[in-house]
């Protein structure tokens, strides 16, 4: 993970965060996903696949708010780890 910014590496802190962070923004979510070498397509409406080291999975992009919430956070948690991505 040695190709990730700064600002990507906050981004996965604050995803493992505990307790459950409330306030980050999905843009950022999908800044690090790319970063990490996922694929995000568009799907119907406000979902969002993503596709990372072997693991899909489907989100909605969260509105009319553009920040994740807690369920969807620890989700996005549990995808990554799945995917071996691990908070260091």
């Amino acid at each position: 993970m040695s190709r990730l910014s700064n600002k990507h590496r906050t981004t996965l802190d604050d995803i493992f965060h505990k307790p459950v962070k409330s306030d980050i923004p999905w843009k950022d979510i999908e800044a690090l996903l790319a970063a990490l070498g996922g694929e995000i397509s568009e799907g119907y409406g406000s979902r969002v696949r993503i596709y990372l080291n072997g693991v899909r999975a489907v989100f909605h992009r969260p509105h009319p708010y553009k920040v994740i919430d807690k369920g969807a956070l620890k989700s996005m948690r549990r995808f990554l780890m799945e995917a071996g991505i691990h908070h260091a």
